[in-house]
């Protein structure tokens, strides 16, 4: 194949076949190929909806959630967060009883050479968690309020918050009834019920004002009154609900009232575990008493402490006449401190009184505080 010259922008190619080699009867047969733009690519067929009359008669659905579907959507997500605040909530009160009945069980375990006084001051403990953990959940409710109030763009379901309130405040009710309890007798009997003495065991029953009793019914009173804010702004959204304000503003009201429920609780706590004298005893009339006992001269190392709200200890140093009988005395003044203060443990210590004790510095009182 020989190429040949190119006229008018077109190329001829010659074909020499077998006849163009000397053979008789050749001819030439020649082939002209142009040079021409590629053709396009089909384009691909655009979808097309049919029309209404054919098998598909309803439109194509529209991406991403409908209005409707996306009010639903709020409406369950809302529902799911109230229920989660509403368990988690009853999770930390359920958490505060177990506590409480933990701590009540562990005080009832015996004295050991490590735990010389025994495991009392556990109910103590226990109070001061129930305590803390309202507090951690009145945090809670006061920063979801401060949220609400800070941006006002929540919606709230008047029927399902009364119904809600209603219950919790039903609920509570009961259970401040179950806990409540008498207050203490105001004479305090001979190792009365009150104050069973350390070495009696577990056999007494339970003593009145009982730590963990108090304790969980603290913690139930700041749910009751928070439950009682919620029910009060309930109503009010319910009939008005144009007044969804309420509901932030009445959970700031009734935390603080919550919160200031606690603090007599907490501050008997805080003397327990700081080893201060018990407050309905003073240390005047506990040293007036032993320095009426028969025979004592003069007291010093005095020290009054409780284990818990209702155990009671005290230790001192009694300093008699040479001719008072030791034995009697040291009677006399645990009988006393027994007997008039309800003292679990007494104890005391007797030695002859010496003249240079008034001047010793270690043998003065404290001061007062």
């Amino acid at each position: 194949m020989e190429p040949s010259p190119t006229t008018g922008g077109s190329e001829t190619t010659r074909l020499v076949g077998p006849r163009d080699r000397g053979g008789a009867g050749g001819g030439l047969r020649l082939k002209s190929l142009f040079t021409e733009a590629p053709e396009p690519l089909p384009e691909e067929p655009k979808p097309m909806e049919m029309s209404f009359h054919h098998c598909h008669r309803d439109p194509l659905p529209q991406p991403g959630l409908t209005p409707e579907r996306m009010q639903a959507q709020r409406q369950l997500c809302t529902a799911c967060a109230v229920c989660c605040v509403f368990m988690a909530g009853e999770v930390v009160d359920v958490g505060s009883m177990m506590g409480s009945l933990f701590s009540l069980w562990l005080s009832t375990r015996p004295a050991t050479r490590t735990m010389t006084f025994g495991w009392h001051r556990s109910e103590t403990l226990g109070a001061l968690a129930s305590v803390v953990s309202l507090w951690m959940v009145t945090g809670i409710l006061l920063y979801l309020a401060f949220i609400r109030l800070l941006h006002s763009d929540y919606h709230i379901e008047g029927g399902a918050m009364l119904l809600t309130a209603s219950i919790a405040v039903c609920a509570n009710l009961l259970m401040a009834f179950v806990l409540h309890q008498a207050g203490p007798p105001h004479s305090h009997g001979s190792r009365g019920a009150e104050y069973a003495p350390l070495e009696e065991g577990s056999g007494e029953s339970l003593p009145l004002g009982n730590t963990s009793v108090r304790a969980a019914f603290v913690h139930v009173l700041g749910d009751l009154l928070q439950s009682l804010g919620v029910l009060i702004a309930s109503i009010l959204i319910y009939f008005k609900p144009q007044y969804k304000a309420a509901d932030p503003i009445s959970t700031f009201l009734f935390s603080i009232c919550a919160l200031g429920s606690t603090a007599p609780t907490l501050r008997d706590v805080l003397r327990v575990l700081m080893e201060g004298t018990p407050r309905s005893v003073g240390f005047e009339p506990v040293r007036d008493t032993l320095l009426s006992v028969p025979g004592v001269r003069a007291t010093h190392e005095l020290h009054l402490w409780s284990l818990t709200f209702t155990h009671y200890v005290a230790s001192a140093h009694l300093a008699i006449d040479s001719a008072a009988d030791p034995e009697a005395v040291l009677a006399e003044a645990t009988s006393r401190l027994h007997s008039r203060f309800g003292f679990s443990s007494c104890t005391l210590q007797v030695e002859q009184y010496q003249p240079e004790m008034a001047q010793c510095l270690r043998c003065q009182e404290p001061p007062q505080a």
